[in-house]
């Protein structure tokens, strides 16, 4: 992967390695537990979490992730199946064409340096889902958090909520509040 000014690849690598230290080190006695994301306990976000990935490697491969289940549900092995498709994404990451091809996601249409800052939000906030449901938040990266703040405010509105904006109103933080709870406070999720 050559880096390219404004190369949004070295960020989403760094969501990426976070959110598979926490996966793969996910204790099964943990996977009944609530997350802050209110329709995922521990287990069905991991699933998510898996599914995540294979769908952002597809749509930069210019396939449709609507193909692929929002949650994994036929996966016994979560850290394998995680590590077996996070390399598969690696070396679609290599290829610096990904930047530009457009892109299907969920919520839209999209060149790929696009979708990968999109997904990079998604995966450092669902790393704090998952950090904070299982009592790790102390072993997450703040300044990933302080870096993807801003982008996420971006194309996230803070009003017109619910329905083709999946996410609960901006719950009120302290200005001075750590980087993941202003991130989660954003998307709606109580710190």
């Amino acid at each position: 992967m050559t880096v390219i000014d404004n190369d949004p690849r070295p960020l989403f690598v760094r969501a990426l390695d976070q959110t598979q230290q926490l996966v793969t080190t996910t204790d099964p006695e943990h996977l009944a537990l609530p997350t802050p994301c209110d329709e995922y306990d521990v287990r069905t976000l991991l699933g998510h979490l898996v599914s995540v990935v294979a769908r952002i490697n597809l749509a930069l491969n210019g396939g449709d992730p609507l193909t692929i289940p929002v949650i994994a549900t036929d996966v016994d092995d979560v850290p394998t199946a995680w590590k077996v498709r996070r390399a598969a994404l690696d070396e679609t990451l290599t290829d610096d064409a990904v930047l530009g091809r457009i892109c299907k996601l969920p919520w839209g249409t999209l060149p790929g340096a696009a979708a990968i800052a999109g997904y990079t939000g998604e995966l450092t906030t669902h790393s704090w889902d998952l950090a904070k449901a299982t009592g790790r938040v102390n072993e997450l990266d703040d300044d990933l958090a302080t870096q993807v703040l801003p982008m996420v405010r971006q194309f996230i509105p803070a009003d017109q909520r619910g329905g083709h904006v999946p996410f609960g109103a901006v719950v009120p933080v302290a200005d001075d509040a750590s980087p993941y709870d202003q991130l989660a406070a954003w998307q709606g999720r109580q710190p």
